[in-house]
């Protein structure tokens, strides 16, 4: 994650460091009951008892959606392992339920994408622009830290408003 070969390194002098800025932003927004979808390549390029370590130190009840580079990953003491997953969540403060179509890569069509549901994804890196109704969670794209839905929400519909207008943005939210 640390090479120069990655399209977008991360600025971290060392994996040491990385690892601890990356449990220190989880724990900083994440208590003990919350439940957290981790998008994939939870434990690339690492040792099972590393991940292991990281692993326990990290709050939350954890669920894994599947990534390409998971073979240590998957091993974890997750509450779930999925390839994809289609669910529907309510954080605390939201008026609405909001349905979602979990994954580790971009899809470009989705269970439900015509009734308004949104697909989060990994993988790139933040290399997949946004569209209205879909973007990357991963932690290259939102400041090294976990990302809730609201706040989600809040950028697709920046991202709506840049895309096609206010006018839109206000027909997306009457059909949410």
């Amino acid at each position: 994650m640390l090479s120069d070969r990655m399209a977008r390194p991360r600025p971290f002098a060392t994996i040491e460091e990385h690892d601890e800025h990356i449990v220190s932003m989880w724990n900083n927004r994440v208590c003990r009951d919350d439940r957290v979808f981790h998008l994939g390549d939870f434990a690339y390029g690492c040792s099972l008892a590393h991940a292991r370590s990281v692993f326990e130190r990290l709050n939350g009840r954890k669920t894994l959606i599947r990534g390409n580079h998971d073979a240590r990953g998957e091993r974890l003491s997750w509450d779930g392992v999925h390839d994809v997953m289609r669910l529907t969540v309510q954080d605390r403060g939201m008026p609405a339920p909001v349905d979602l179509w979990l994954s580790h890569y971009c899809h470009v069509t989705w269970p439900d994408a015509h009734r308004g549901r949104v697909h989060l994804y990994g993988h790139s890196h933040g290399a997949i622009p946004p569209t209205v109704r879909s973007c990357d969670v991963g932690v290259d794209c939102w400041r090294f830290r976990p990302v809730t839905v609201p706040e989600i929400q809040a950028f697709l519909a920046d991202v709506a408003a840049r895309e096609v207008g206010d006018a839109a943005v206000d027909r997306l939210a009457e059909a949410a």
